[in-house]
């Protein structure tokens, strides 16, 4: 099950108290106090691990806990120190204050172990406090309590690629023709229920990562359908593919206008991003104008037809792409418009290449 928010409370562990003890030697005179200090209580620590890609491990669980210290020993031994505890999480898990809502932690690199919570100190034994005036202490320290914190973890994918759409437009079955992700597909909507990702292999050497979200409807950003919710998986891609069906009964323009709305009205910065769209479903139009709706689209989002290019787009279809040989990326517009179809597999190969071409943009 994907779970990418949790909420609960984790404390570290408490000191040991001292130890007050004395010493019974043979051939020492009197002996004296000799009682060892507490064990230290154990840390909090978070983990990122490659390893698990969701928040699951903390479903139903509202307390986390790191060991108690021991108490310290006769003989001036110390304690044990309580066993620190570490929670893993994926890489994209923020950790947040649940009180105050402010961001603790924002864990993005694999490996990294952060510091959370410290253990509580032991205590003195008595023999720290052994003088000329007292040379018998019976007293000692408490350990101190550990620290306690109500904290909110919740996840963002990280991914190169976002695929932002309606639903079922086709972005389950580009993801699964184009990476070696295996969603969920079906003819209806709302077939994507959790995010995804997967691995888009170019070329021999070359890859990155793409997310596919459930599908944005109207009012996405203000909590209708699944898309607020999941909106913020693509918070932390570098670009924005949007995926425009031919075959819907909106108009692309319509589909566009409207993602493109909701993206800004959920996260100014996001709205920002580099970005390309596809048209998809190729081989599902029914109409008689394919060719001249796709022109007109292209045109009513300022657009002009390319000509040619250097990805080799297939097909006898109109589209898009910026001409970086004579002139700088904008990133204000599309990198590119392209029809493809993952049925008949049109444009795909070309499509990763020209993704891939856009990530350098972002570098």
């Amino acid at each position: 099950m994907f779970i990418d928010s949790a909420r609960f409370s984790v404390t570290s562990g408490k000191g040991g108290q001292g130890c007050a003890a004395f010493r019974r030697e043979k051939f020492v005179v009197k002996g004296g106090p000799d009682g060892g200090d507490g064990g230290k209580g154990g840390d909090v620590y978070f983990l990122v691990d490659n390893n698990t890609d969701t928040l699951s491990n903390y479903k139903g669980r509202k307390f986390f806990k790191a060991d108690n210290g021991a108490q310290g020993l006769g003989g001036r031994m110390t304690g044990k120190s309580g066993e620190a505890l570490v929670l893993i999480v994926p890489p994209g898990t923020q950790v947040i204050d649940d009180e105050t809502n402010e961001v603790l932690f924002d864990l993005l690199e694999l490996g990294e172990k952060v510091l959370f919570l410290e253990g509580g100190k032991g205590g003195l034994g008595n023999t720290h406090f052994k003088n000329s005036r007292n040379q018998r202490p019976t007293y000692f320290q408490p350990g101190l309590p550990g620290q306690i914190k109500s904290i909110r973890l919740e996840l963002k994918l990280i991914a190169d690629v976002g695929l932002v759409g309606y639903p079922n437009v086709g972005k389950s079955t580009l993801i699964s023709v184009t990476s070696n992700a295996t969603p969920e597909i079906a003819n209806y909507e709302f077939t994507t229920l959790t995010p995804k990702l997967g691995v888009v292999e170019v070329g021999n050497y070359n890859s990155f990562v793409m997310a596919d979200i459930p599908g944005i409807i109207d009012g996405a950003s203000e909590g209708r359908g699944l898309g607020l919710e999941f909106l913020k998986h693509i918070e932390r891609t570098k670009t924005l593919l949007f995926v425009i069906d031919v075959a819907n009964h909106r108009t692309m323009i319509d589909q566009y206008r409207v993602l493109k709305e909701e993206v800004a009205k959920f996260s100014s910065e996001l709205s920002t991003r580099n970005y390309a769209i596809v048209i998809s479903k190729m081989d599902g139009y029914f109409g008689e104008t394919l060719e001249e709706d796709i022109e007109a689209f292209i045109k009513n989002i300022g657009l002009d037809i390319t000509k040619s290019n250097e990805f080799k787009f297939e097909g006898d279809y109109p589209y898009f792409v910026q001409d970086l040989i004579y002139s700088r990326f904008d990133n204000t517009k599309p990198y590119f418009v392209l029809p493809i179809s993952s049925l008949t597999k049109l444009n795909l190969k070309p499509l990763g290449f020209a993704l891939y071409n856009l990530l350098e943009q972002g570098r």
